[in-house]
């Protein structure tokens, strides 16, 4: 009975010291699908005056919904679009609108 007590103290520390060194690591792997591409066909102004807008994403609640580039004449004579990006900021990135200069 002694000698069965002594094999199994030695296996439970055994076990111990094999799970107090073992190194757990897990990998994960995402495959990310890229986006679609966009194909933009710019037709020819309507007139002169006319300047493209490029493509924004337009504030929808809580997301962005995309608005497609079309043709506008600027609000002022010589008028020039910046067109809207993202912009980083601590906790996320955020959508600066496009906006005439």
């Amino acid at each position: 009975m002694k000698k069965i007590t002594k094999i199994l103290m030695l296996a439970v520390i055994a076990s111990l010291f094999a799970v107090a060194n073992s190194n757990a690591q897990v990998i994960i792997r995402a495959r990310l699908t890229p986006p679609r591409e966009r194909v933009v066909i710019r037709s020819a102004p309507p007139s002169p005056r006319h300047v493209w807008v490029g493509e924004e994403w337009v504030p929808n609640g809580a997301t962005y919904t995309y608005a497609p580039g079309h043709w506008v004449i600027p609000p002022r004579r010589g008028g020039v679009w910046i067109g809207g990006h993202w912009a980083d900021r601590r906790g996320g990135s955020y959508w600066v609108a496009g906006h005439w200069r």
